[in-house]
């Protein structure tokens, strides 16, 4: 089914003569296409939270077309067509007050979902809004991920949300990222602070100079911790002074999946695409899913130890279609600190799997390894 997520897609879809049938509309104010609708063949046709006057209303309905009706009062659509985007979620901040963030879309639909029981929402209607919501965000994702066409080769870097600016293991973070994105690799994480914004900052840098790095990094060390009131004022002031030029885009876009779970932890604004979502659990399984070219795991706590033996179920039993590299950045971390590695090499034996680990220091192994894999994934898709 051809699925229409604009208005501008839809007056295009009518002009070049198409039919409307088998086609689903989403969360489109059609008020002022009433005669257009009135006369369309409408089998099969599907309206997901659109505006309709009265007589296309009656219309669509009598034509056997499927209505989903829009939902009053929220502060989100629960049938958006697209991902969100740092400035769409952040708009109205002010660097200079930021305390402004309360002001924000983010903050504002956080609020809301507090203030109506959180994870455990009082009304079917209320669960219904957040689920549908959910559902959109995973559809547009899905196109995000299909880029012109062809698949993107996405590979996810975890870590801990506490990892604080100006840290060795957050450099070591950014760097990894920056030249994964150079060589064409599309990264993804959990979309928050820590270590998740280092993999972005990683990225929105892949085409500056090691010197540009440098100076944003001192920027951001001034407020190491996303608990510190200039943290976010910080992330825009870096945004602003080294801007995603237009040739540059394609290489340093990347995606952030955060939840409004975790709602106390902004969005960090350097990821280009934004998929957040209400329920965790729906965002923890998908974004370890679609890094169908390997997870990194760079030292977290509970959450990331969590990520890792998700993604070692999923590898086990090929629930995916495909068993991908689980790679751990920090030798004396994944061993000793947080002894995983041990563990998860005894799961993994006379398993697919086991030849997929590595534990490692060096960023060059680590890029060897997600290249040499990226390699055998085209070659099994050429045979």
């Amino acid at each position: 089914m051809v699925e229409i997520e604009s208005l501008a897609a839809f007056e295009q879809h009518l002009a070049s003569g198409r039919s409307l049938a088998n086609v689903i509309l989403q969360g489109l104010d059609l008020t002022g296409h009433t005669r257009a609708l009135l006369t369309a063949d409408l089998t099969g046709t599907v309206f997901l939270g659109c505006q309709l006057e009265k007589d296309a209303l009656q219309t669509v309905l009598a034509h056997g077309a499927m209505v989903f009706p829009p939902f009053s009062g929220l502060p989100y659509s629960p049938y958006r067509g697209s991902l969100y985007t740092p400035e769409e979620l952040y708009a109205g901040f002010d660097p200079t007050r930021p305390e402004s963030y309360a002001d924000t879309p983010d903050a504002r639909i956080y609020a809301y979902w507090n203030a109506r029981g959180g994870a455990h929402p009082p009304t079917l209607l209320e669960m219904l809004a957040q689920r549908l919501h959910d559902h959109a965000i995973t559809d547009a994702m899905e196109e995000v991920l299909a880029h012109q066409g062809r698949p993107r080769k996405v590979v996810a870097i975890m870590g801990g949300h506490s990892m604080r600016r100006g840290q060795p293991d957050y450099r070591a973070v950014v760097e990894l990222a920056r030249e994964l994105a150079g060589l064409g690799f599309f990264l993804v994480s959990g979309g928050g602070p820590g270590a998740m914004e280092a993999t972005h900052l990683g990225a929105w840098f892949a085409r500056r100079s090691e010197a540009e790095l440098d100076s944003a990094l001192a920027l951001l060390s001034k407020a190491p911790s996303y608990q510190d009131r200039e943290w976010l004022a910080r992330a825009f002031e870096v945004r602003a002074l080294w801007p995603l030029r237009d040739e540059d885009r394609p290489a340093c876009e990347s995606l952030g999946i955060p939840t409004w779970h975790y709602g106390h932890e902004p969005p960090n604004p350097f990821a280009t695409h934004i998929a957040k979502y209400f329920a965790n659990s729906v965002r923890e399984d998908g974004l370890l899913t679609i890094a169908r070219g390997g997870v990194i795991y760079s030292p977290g706590s509970a959450g990331t130890i969590q990520e890792v033996f998700q993604d070692a179920c999923q590898n086990h039993y090929n629930t995916v279609g495909v068993v991908s590299p689980m790679i751990f950045l920090g030798q004396e971390f994944w061993t000793r600190t947080r002894p995983v590695y041990p563990l998860l090499e005894q799961l993994a034996r006379g398993h697919d799997y086991a030849r997929y680990l590595l534990l490692t220091d060096s960023r060059e192994h680590i890029v060897r390894a997600l290249i040499d894999f990226d390699r055998e994934l085209e070659a099994r898709a050429a045979r």
